[in-house]
């Protein structure tokens, strides 16, 4: 069991959620706000994606991500920034003639995902570690072997610690040759993504066996989708892990209610307490991860 919990918050997200939840972040204004809701509420880390304030679609626009992070410094907020870095791997292909691509398309090069990163040298970035099925039609992530590489590497240069995104089992054996080719330093720190069709399965004998084969010394969190969210809380802490909770897996807080990032922190932190562990700080969080003090 883990007796110290690093609660993350994923505030927004890129899924279809804008339409579903009024609560869902869209804004930089927004999403900063929920930033600070959610750190407020013990969250000792968010994960930031940003939309398009107009539309609500997700954007890799560097522009917005570093309108999100500056007004979240301007509180004076203590909080662990995490950046995803995994869009552009976007691929939608015509079942009947796959070498077109149809709307939904956002696939660049593995460097190309990192101008953001580049610019903001955030505590965490994600790095997704392998392609994927997404969901039912013809929806692919694609992250290749090379792209995860270049990727990695430039990570490590720009001196920004990999939180290194598992869908499945074979993304976590590719992650641990990335380590055994030096592109990932000490100490590695993985969040283990459940529930994601068509990734691994939100059962815990599958998180069981995935946390069996993280490398010795690894940080690592894990969460689930939808209803599976909270329970999810409770199965990582048990196995020795932190967790993830946050509107860009899940909505609720009970059956139809609509959930705030707060509030799905605040039961994160009761059922942490309920269990007996206590809440990281995110200068806690910062050892634990071998993050620099905050400046």
């Amino acid at each position: 069991m883990n007796n110290e919990v690093i609660i993350t918050c994923a505030l927004t997200g890129a899924g279809d959620t804008v339409r579903r939840s009024p609560h869902v972040p869209v804004t930089p204004e927004q999403i900063a706000k929920s930033a600070v809701e959610a750190a407020s509420a013990g969250a000792a880390v968010v994960h930031i994606h940003v939309r398009d304030p107009e539309t609500g679609a997700p954007s890799r626009d560097p522009r917005l991500y570093a309108e999100v992070v500056e007004r979240v410094k301007e509180t004076g907020t203590d909080v662990v920034v995490n950046l995803t870095a995994g869009m552009g791997g976007d691929l939608v292909i015509d079942p009947d003639e796959p070498l077109r691509h149809l709307p939904g398309t956002d696939l660049v090069g593995g460097l190309e995902r990192l101008p953001h990163v580049e610019e903001l040298l955030p505590d965490i970035c994600t790095l997704d570690c392998g392609s994927l099925n997404f969901g039912e039609g013809s929806n692919l992530y694609v992250s290749t072997p090379d792209m995860l590489r270049a990727g990695a590497r430039r990570i490590q240069e720009l001196g920004v610690r990999p939180e290194l995104e598992i869908f499945d089992t074979g993304q976590l054996w590719f992650a641990k040759q990335l380590l055994a080719e030096g592109l990932l330093d000490d100490p590695t720190v993985f969040q283990l993504c459940m529930g994601v069709p068509w990734g691994a399965p939100a059962d815990p004998g599958v998180l069981q066996s995935m946390v069996a084969m993280l490398p010795e010394g690894a940080q690592w969190a894990s969460f689930a989708l939808g209803r599976m969210q909270m329970p999810w809380v409770a199965q990582s802490i048990l196995l020795g892990g932190n967790v993830r909770v946050g509107l860009e897996d899940n909505l609720y807080l009970s059956k139809g209610v609509k959930a705030t990032n707060g509030q799905l922190v605040e039961r994160a932190v009761q059922i942490t307490e309920l269990l007996g562990a206590t809440v990281a700080t995110p200068d806690q969080a910062r050892a634990r991860l071998g993050l620099k003090p905050r400046g």
